[in-house]
């Protein structure tokens, strides 16, 4: 798929100034790198490890005599702009965890000093001034293996000169959709996905309570203003209000990740990993072609027609945002979108201070890890999250003592926990279970996360349904029509050939009484509309008057409406198998 090509044929990484060629010198090379590092090393790919490898070593090798890393300056931006290099150095502590090449402690240290001089000489600006957490992430990673209090100085530093997005939140005033020529940094939408970890990165060094708490501040103020059903934030490409029409860029999807699964090794809260979940298994598929070569800038809510157009419900994105294709609207997401799945695929297993394992969030996996000098390794076989049955198996040489936490989702009412030979255990929704035991050879686990039924109050008081982390769409019969570049990797538009403006016959109170659920196995690619392995029956009207506007679904009518169009039976599946959908509903009255 694309993140393994892409550098086979776009320029903007085929020929980066980052390995000595002519073309963007800026983020886009250390963007893809963020997502294709991880990916290699936990696919244990040798072709993509030997592309890795070819780059850190020119990366490493072509430090300037000074310190600095990469181009001096790229294109029409300022000369010495720390903000791609950030992003660098986010690929080379993962290159070390996954190599011990010794060369990144060297290079990185080198760098840290002359950009402790740099930032006397020009403060952080523009997107580095933004998103300088990311800088303290990689100095806190550094300082963990030298324990020089000048690296601490110099995270300091990047505090008092970024921008304080603590107070941001605590002074909020962005609570509708924006005006275009009001909108700046601070509203940017990925700056936001990326400031949504800043308090809590800054937690480690200032101990203040009040940094911690500051990132449920971060995440309940985006929701209540421009929140969506996937979890997200709408902003295309600024705050764009709660609208399920307006979009969301996919940078903001996979940096609201990483947010979350640095504030999940930090703070310990399981409801993080819950949002996690939602967004990694509604929001990030859905904005990928099934079969992951192409991709959108936009994704919606209500998604009913993907196609270019000047007319835009946008806030200020172009023609092309909602379409897919290789680089649609700008260039910036065909790079970095790649570090979403490869990251969350990395974070599924932490470390506790207890010493034990935590399994954070849930996909088929296995880890392996030495504790108390034994190796362990655990298996996790599961169809989650279109499924609640998870089966463990700890297994181990030796006897050895250790705590396992398992996350149970606050969702997940009467959850049940069974270990080998032993008798069910209930287990708490929204807390980590605990399972303190000497493990010894092979013993199995099932844990049970019963997935029910939940209506959820949207915009306009329309309705969506959920069930477990996933969030529910119609399915609709789709028209893709090629529209440039070349196969596999072209640009689509994609018309509706069925109808998409239903209202849904609920029982709000008594969901499980109008939605019926459906399952076949799980098949190869489940994100997809044909191999959605779930789907959910309902009923439904049409209602005429709720149209397309600016290219877009207009508002759901205010709930409840009436019709006096025939009941007819309807098909939703999981948001992350749609490409177009309809995913919050007026309510019949």
């Amino acid at each position: 798929v694309l993140p393994g090509h892409l550098d086979e044929f776009w320029q903007e990484i085929q020929r980066s100034g980052w390995i000595g060629g002519d073309a963007e010198g800026w983020e886009r090379g250390p963007y893809w790198l963020d997502g294709v590092v991880p990916l290699a090393f936990l696919l244990d790919d040798e072709k993509l490890k030997s592309k890795v490898t070819q780059w850190m070593d020119y990366i490493l090798t072509h430090q300037h005599p000074d310190g600095w890393l990469g181009p001096v300056q790229s294109g029409g931006y300022r000369a010495h702009d720390p903000w791609p290099v950030f992003v660098t150095l986010k690929v080379m502590t993962q290159y070390y965890d996954a190599t011990e090449d010794n060369r990144v402690i060297t290079v990185m240290e080198k760098f840290f000093r002359r950009l402790s001089i740099l930032l006397d000489e020009q403060p952080l600006f523009d997107w580095g001034k933004s998103r300088w957490a990311d800088l303290v992430l990689s100095i806190h990673w550094l300082y963990e293996i030298k324990r020089e209090d000048w690296l601490l100085d110099l995270a300091a530093n990047a505090h008092e000169q970024g921008y304080d997005w603590r107070k941001h939140f605590a002074e909020f005033q962005y609570k509708e959709k924006m005006k275009a020529e009001d909108c700046n940094q601070t509203t940017h939408v990925v700056n936001n996905g990326m400031a949504v970890k800043q308090p809590g990165v800054w937690y480690r060094q200032s101990h203040d309570e009040g940094d911690r708490d500051a990132v449920f501040q971060v995440i309940e103020t985006l929701d209540k203003y421009h929140g969506q059903v996937t979890g997200l934030f709408t902003g295309d490409e600024h705050y764009a209000g709660k609208n399920p029409s307006q979009g969301t860029e996919l940078c903001a999807v996979v940096e609201y990740m990483f947010s979350l699964e640095n504030l999940i090794s930090i703070l310990g809260e399981p409801a993080l990993a819950d949002l996690l979940e939602r967004i990694t298994f509604n929001a990030l598929p859905a904005t990928f072609k099934p079969d992951m070569w192409a991709h959108q800038y936009d994704q919606q809510a209500n998604q009913v027609v993907c196609k270019v157009s000047e007319d835009r419900i946008y806030t200020n994105n172009g023609p092309h945002a909602n379409v897919f294709g290789l680089e649609p609207n700008y260039g910036c997401c065909t790079a970095n979108m790649h570090q979403g799945w490869p990251k969350f695929a990395a974070h599924l297993w932490m470390k506790s201070s207890d010493g034990g394992l935590v399994a954070t969030t849930y996909a088929p996996s296995i880890v392996t890890a030495e504790i108390h000098g034994k190796p362990v390794q655990i298996e996790l076989e599961t169809d989650y999250p279109f499924d609640g049955t998870l089966k463990f198996r700890v297994k181990t040489d030796q006897p050895v003592r250790f705590p396992l936490h398992l996350r149970i989702p606050s969702w997940a009412k009467a959850t049940e926990i069974k270990i080998e030979n032993g008798e069910p255990m209930k287990a708490s929704p929204g807390t980590f279970q605990c399972i303190d035991k000497e493990w010894n050879g092979n013993t199995s686990i099932t844990l049970r996360l019963p997935m029910h039924i939940a209506i959820q109050r949207r915009y306009n008081n329309s309705v969506s349904i959920e069930r477990g982390p996933l969030v529910y769409a119609l399915k609709m019969a789709e028209d893709w029509k090629q529209i440039g570049g070349e196969s596999p990797h072209a640009d689509w538009e994609i018309y509706p050939r069925s109808a998409w403006n239903y209202a849904l016959q609920i029982d709000a109170d008594h969901p499980e009484n109008s939605v019926e659920f459906d399952s076949q196995p799980v098949g190869s690619c489940p994100f997809s509309p044909d191999g959605a392995p779930i789907q959910a029956k309902v009923k439904g009207k049409r209602i005429p008057g709720w149209k397309i506007e600016h290219n877009a679904a207009e508002a759901p009518p205010e709930s409840p409406v009436s019709s006096s169009e025939p009941l007819e039976d309807l098909t939703l599946i999981p948001y992350g198998s749609t490409s177009l959908r309809v995913t919050e509903f007026p309510k019949l009255e």
